[in-house]
Parts: structure tokens; C-alpha cells; sequence
């Protein structure tokens, strides 16, 4: 199990933060997400056999945001 903190550039309403966590706890793998508006950030715990921190960071990418930053720890 993995944590991976991504920080945004676009964060711009809490319709935006919704969209991101829908999207991202669909995907197989991730256990538990939490987007902060207020930070611009995302955090998520994932699976790294199942999906990597890569692969959510394309995830939000082709919802349309920018991820400016990315840092992932094991858990």
C-alpha cells in the first residue's frame, strides 16, 4: 500500500473537487481519496500492484487539470 500527495495548478470549484474524487475512487486499486479545495491538493491511498501513483496523476490530467506536483510514500 502507497500514499501519494499531488498538488495541483487548477483547482477552481468544488464541483471540480468532486469529479476528481469520483473519478479517482473508481479506479481499481485506490482505497481511499481525499481532495482539498482549499490546498489545491489530492491525497490518496492506492494499491501499487493494482495501479500506480502515475497512473492517477494521467487520470487527473485527462479530466482536464494540471498536477504541478507529485510525492508517494509507502505505507
Amino acid at each position: 500500500m502507497s500514499k501519494v500527495t499531488m498538488k495541483l495548478d487548477d483547482l477552481t470549484c468544488p464541483s471540480c473537487m468532486t469529479k476528481i474524487e469520483g473519478a479517482l475512487s473508481k479506479k481499481d486499486g485506490v482505497k481511499d481519496v481525499k481532495v482539498l479545495f482549499n490546498a489545491s491538493k489530492i491525497k490518496a491511498e492506492f494499491d501499487e500492484d493494482t495501479v500506480t501513483a502515475e497512473n492517477l496523476a494521467d487520470t487527473v490530467t485527462d479530466l482536464g487539470y494540471t498536477v504541478k506536483s507529485s510525492k508517494v510514500k509507502a505505507l
